[in-house]
């Protein structure tokens, strides 16, 4: 890798630090804390949330149809992310070790904590961990890929891949 591509990583580097803090201290105007892994909100925010709640039948009225038309085929697909995530699980678990790769910590790529939002109905929360678990899924598996992409291939790609979505940035 020459200096040129070397000093753009660096500055990429600095820029996504920079945007987290950012995001860090736009978080904390919106009046709720980390702690360890779980959102804790301001006693007002939950309020808030509380009156902002849809209940589940005026939701499933006031929802667009073919949302309803085509949930059947979106949540079909828990059966393909669900081998898919024992597929790649297993290959780390047996293949890494021989291969000697650092295991890829699930943990890291799974956030599962849209649920705690008061305003969402039951059936919101299970479309939010439902696209959490996807997404969480897919990054998770690129790692492993990446990992052994790294072991196995001798010819890197010519451009750097980041492993989150386009519309990543615009998440709160």
């Amino acid at each position: 890798m020459n200096d040129r591509i070397r000093e753009l990583l660096a500055q990429i580097n600095v820029l996504e630090n920079e945007m987290r803090g950012i995001l860090h201290e736009q978080r904390s105007t919106i009046y709720f804390q980390i702690k360890g892994k779980r959102i804790q909100f301001e006693h007002f925010v939950k309020l808030a949330h509380r009156q902002l709640k849809t209940n589940i039948f005026r939701w499933l009225v006031s929802n667009r149809p073919q949302n309803l038309l085509t949930g059947p085929i979106i949540y079909s697909m828990i059966i393909p992310m669900l081998l898919l995530d024992l597929s790649v699980s297993l290959y780390q678990t047996i293949c890494f070790p021989v291969y000697k790769i650092a295991k890829v910590r699930r943990a890291d790529f799974f956030a599962l904590d849209r649920h705690h939002l008061g305003y969402l109905n039951w059936f919101q929360k299970l479309h939010c961990d439902y696209c959490a678990y996807a997404a969480g899924l897919i990054a998770y598996t690129t790692e492993i890929v990446a990992r052994t992409e790294q072991y196995f291939c001798l010819i890197k790609h010519a451009l750097h891949i980041l492993n989150s979505h386009e519309r990543y940035k615009d998440f709160l």
